[in-house]
């Protein structure tokens, strides 16, 4: 059996990026549609969110749904160092003007909110259905389905928005892909119950805890009692724990003793701890004839400074605006107003990942007396204020990092 379907924008993905998308498209008076090769709710990664994203949701008009779910508010972040050294930084203290909070979430329900709220507005959601063929035409194009009962399906669209996150639906159909600069990385995590949390540890922020140079652990509370409890580091870093992934886990954890004080007896939420490995990649471009690419799909970095759903957000943002304003039949410059601009933010971020591995982060995070004003500037970053031309370490980011941990650096050897 096979159907036909005519919209003016197909989306790709139901994760937060296509959800943005499709919502501010759909608000502008347009026809949209999205598939989703997954059966909702599904677990992702991608539990920390950044102040930055609640702007997006804000003009999706999903915010009152997720406040409705009573999701763990986060108020900042915490890195602490191995031998006790801490860093604390409160969105409240951030150079830049915004939000200044945020959540973290449970991946499945938060996505499942997002679209379920794109479906009251009559966007319709066809999950388990898989995009197996584009074809781009003039003015607009055929993409062809297949859905989890066998039937296909071709939808005709002026304009397909690609949300598809890891899937990387259309850099994979069109030969887009390319390798990201970053080196390999691997993460062991579980959702673990937290029965300490209350002694001691605060839930209203992500705990980042240095394991070593090239290793560290998040430390995730959510509202529900539960904590995402993830180890990051290089692929040969996991090869010293033994047996299987619950056991190596373990091990992992008994093998800190700040992680072992907190989560030694706590209870593992499901049947085993999970992987990823190798995350990192990129794309040649964020568009074409007929497309755009928005979140993981145009690159992800890492998962360090949680910039993954924040860069779905704001791309999803943006692209919505400029696919309205092509359907209008206004002229837009995809590359100067849609792709530098999302490179430019990512560029900031890729910064912070290789000073975070590099060590230059730790010169200044943990630097004693360190200057009010550089860590509200430095906070801002790391709340998804990855734009604001105004703060140097943004617009001279590169620079400003290795500049300040090397005069840190000297002044902390010269004393």
């Amino acid at each position: 059996m096979h159907e036909e379907n005519n919209v003016d924008v197909l989306v790709i993905g139901a994760g937060p990026s296509g959800t943005i998308a499709s919502s501010i498209i759909k608000q502008a008076g347009y026809t949209v549609q999205v598939v989703e090769k997954m059966l909702f709710p599904r677990f992702v990664i991608g539990e920390s969110l950044l102040p930055r994203c609640m702007e997006a949701l804000e003009e999706a008009k999903f915010l009152d749904a997720v406040k409705a779910k009573a999701f763990q508010q986060k108020d900042g972040a915490k890195f602490v160092m191995n031998d006790g050294a801490i860093c604390d930084f409160n969105f409240n203290q951030q150079y830049t003007q915004g939000w200044d909070w945020t959540w973290q979430v449970p991946r499945s329900e938060f996505d499942k909110v997002l679209a379920d709220e794109c479906e009251k507005m009559g966007v319709p959601i066809s999950y388990e259905t898989e995009v197996t063929d584009i074809k781009i035409y003039n003015d607009h194009s055929i993409t062809t389905v297949k859905k989890a009962v066998g039937t296909t399906e071709t939808i005709r669209a002026k304009f397909i928005v690609d949300g598809s996150g890891y899937g990387r639906v259309i850099p994979r159909l069109f030969g887009l892909e390319r390798p990201s600069s970053l080196p390999p990385r691997k993460t062991i995590f579980c959702h673990m119950s937290d029965p300490k949390r209350a002694e001691n540890y605060e839930p209203d922020r992500i705990i980042v805890y240095v394991y070593n140079k090239t290793t560290w652990v998040w430390i995730i509370p959510f509202s529900n009692g539960n904590t995402s409890l993830g180890f990051v580091g290089d692929p040969d870093f996991f090869d010293q724990f033994n047996g299987d992934i619950t056991q190596q886990y373990q091990q992992m954890i008994a093998s800190v003793p700040y992680l072992q004080e907190r989560f030694g007896d706590a209870v593992l939420q499901w049947e085993q701890p999970r992987q990823l490995q190798s995350w990192s990649v990129t794309t040649d471009k964020f568009y074409g004839d007929g497309f755009v690419l928005t979140g993981n799909v145009t690159e992800f970095l890492d998962p360090v400074f949680s910039s993954g759903v924040t860069l779905a957000a704001v791309s999803a943002q943006l692209a919505a605006k400029l696919v309205i304003k092509h359907l209008k039949g206004e002229t837009v410059d995809w590359d100067s107003e849609y792709m530098k601009v999302m490179q430019s933010g990512v560029e900031v971020f890729r910064t912070y990942v290789n000073g975070w591995y590099n060590g230059d982060l730790y010169k200044i995070f943990f630097a004693k007396d360190p200057d009010p004003k550089i860590k509200a500037q430095i906070c801002s970053v790391l709340a998804g204020y990855v734009w604001d031309q105004s703060n140097p370490f943004v617009k001279s980011h590169e620079k400003n990092v290795r500049t300040l941990a090397h005069f840190l650096e000297t002044h902390n050897t010269a004393h």
